[in-house]
């Protein structure tokens, strides 16, 4: 129960003077909702698996679909690639689309993770590095989630060639506050969610998912996030988790030149809008910011209605000159 309170606390001084500015999605009367969307069936030759290297294996990486662009996609801390499983329906047919786990996900071989390489996020990015090389993707459209978000722009800034764009989905340079920055968490809380999850990983995980999901642990969403959070080895769960929410790569912000989509929920007790605009503010290249009426942290899981349509646009369309996509 001490996560629990803690992320209550965290949700509640959410500064909702900071959602003043950012333009707003979704709903039932957006012209972008999956009523307006037809997904075609799904043809057996999109979806012939391709002979993968060691990279590939180790990563779980598969390619669907056949189209001329790729399409890259990264999951977050305590997920693995069936989070997409609602978007990748919609993608298939116009598409390539690569799908992998990042080593630590329950799915992977928990004998690979290396504990050291992953204390910080070059060690993901070199790894999303290698598997566009062995798949031979010169470039493509690379679609984050959290921590793979900022493993996105960690690898665009090593090679920028490699992508066209990023798309970041629930971004954040920096979980933790500071005199002068809000990231939505004190260090000591911090600690304090780290204590628990050693103490009891699965009474942590029935705290930790409903709060970052936003529903009721009866929800499918937040059941399946705390079904891929128990398939992690809870030290390694550990590890990444201390990894995420003490990064900061507020530093590396100036030096991405990658086009950047950025999108999150309105709702979100883990991620303030302000640190939206924050990315806005101090990426190195031309970016732009949407906030879905959302809530949650995975809203591409639990609100795939009214987050599918806005990823999709971001996919297709790029930024003008006047800043829209």
């Amino acid at each position: 129960m001490l996560c629990l309170s803690l992320l209550v606390l965290c949700f509640v001084n959410v500064n909702p003077s900071s959602r003043s500015i950012v333009h707003i999605v979704g709903g039932s009367s957006s012209p972008f909702s999956t009523r307006h969307l037809k997904v075609k069936k799904l043809e057996q030759q999109n979806i012939r698996p391709k002979k993968m290297g060691i990279v590939g294996e180790a990563h779980k990486v598969r390619v669907l679909g056949a189209g001329e662009k790729t399409i890259v996609l990264g999951h977050g801390f305590g997920t693995d690639q069936s989070v997409w499983k609602h978007l990748v329906p919609y993608l298939v047919n116009e598409y390539r689309v690569v799908l992998y786990d990042n080593m630590g996900a329950g799915s992977t071989n928990p004998e690979y993770f290396d504990f050291d390489r992953y204390s910080s996020l070059e060690g993901y990015a070199y790894d999303l590095i290698a598997i566009l090389e062995e798949l031979q993707i010169n470039c493509c459209v690379y679609l984050g989630h959290s921590l793979s978000s900022m493993t996105g722009v960690v690898a665009s800034i090593f090679r920028p060639d490699l992508f066209s764009k990023l798309i970041l989905v629930s971004a954040s340079p920096r979980f933790i506050n500071t005199d002068d920055y809000y990231g939505g968490f004190e260090s000591e809380e911090i600690e304090q969610l780290c204590q628990a999850m050693e103490s009891n990983y699965k009474a942590w995980i029935s705290g930790f998912a409903p709060l970052v999901v936003s529903g009721d642990m009866d929800s499918v969403a937040v059941q399946e996030f705390s079904r891929t959070l128990f398939n992690m080895r809870p030290d390694i769960a550990l590890s990444v988790f201390r990894t995420v929410f003490t990064f900061d790569l507020r530093h590396f912000l100036s030096r991405v030149t990658v086009p950047c989509h950025i999108i999150q929920s309105s709702m979100d007790m883990s991620l303030p809008v302000s640190v939206s605009e924050y990315l806005h503010r101090n990426l190195g290249g031309k970016s732009i910011v949407e906030i879905m009426s959302t809530e949650g942290h995975l809203p591409h899981l639990s609100a795939p209605e009214a987050t599918i349509p806005v990823l999709l646009r971001h996919i297709a369309h790029d930024i003008t000159a006047d800043g829209d996509a």
